[in-house]
């Protein structure tokens, strides 16, 4: 089975691979020849996964997944939101986007914040979603070298390392991304008995 997963970003695609049978296999966006920079207009995390399945599938007539992720930290009220690509700017660089973070807490007490991953579905002309969540903090610099985004400032709930201390299967086995990936195998694997 072939689906189009709705992203070029390698670390997404490498990190879901890895956690699928080795029936399904993920087409890019440049596999399938979508150069296009799909739009990520809605104001919500659910919404803009749905917006990018759905252009794959109305476009390229493919069955689809897309993912939106989001930092939302407690003391700004949710802030980064969907804006967590692009916080510090269109640049979507991650590094300045944690520096603005990190600065923007800087008098905070309360650091609290999740990564919250939705999985929008287009399967046989059916939508499903798919939510993982994990709690955690922001601490007070960068630390670790592996996974990518905020990874470096983000304590998960009841561990002491960062995302980016961790493996990439260590990552998969807790993160918010891994939680909505399994779902969707989990779906995927029941459906195609």
């Amino acid at each position: 089975m072939h689906l189009v997963f709705a992203s070029n970003n390698a670390n997404k695609i490498h990190e879901i691979q890895n956690m699928l049978p080795d029936s399904i296999k993920i087409l890019s966006l440049q596999d399938i020849g979508c150069n296009v920079d799909i739009p990520e207009t809605a104001d919500t995390i659910e919404g803009n996964a749905i917006l990018k399945a759905d252009y794959v599938t109305q476009n390229y007539g493919y069955d689809c997944f897309a993912d939106d992720t989001g930092l939302e930290v407690t003391a700004l009220n949710g802030a980064p939101g969907v804006y967590s690509a692009r916080y510090a700017g269109e640049q979507k660089n991650a590094s300045d986007n944690m520096d603005k973070l990190l600065s923007e807490l800087e008098n905070q007490t309360d650091r609290s914040a999740q990564f919250k991953t939705v999985i929008a579905l287009n399967l046989n002309g059916e939508q499903h979603l798919f939510t993982g969540i994990v709690r955690g903090e922001i601490i007070h610099e960068k630390v670790g070298e592996q996974g990518f985004g905020y990874d470096p400032i983000f304590k998960y709930e009841g561990h002491e390392r960062t995302f980016a201390q961790l493996s990439l299967e260590e990552k998969a086995g807790i993160s918010h991304r891994g939680k909505a990936v399994r779902q969707l195998i989990d779906f995927l694997t029941k459906s195609h008995r």
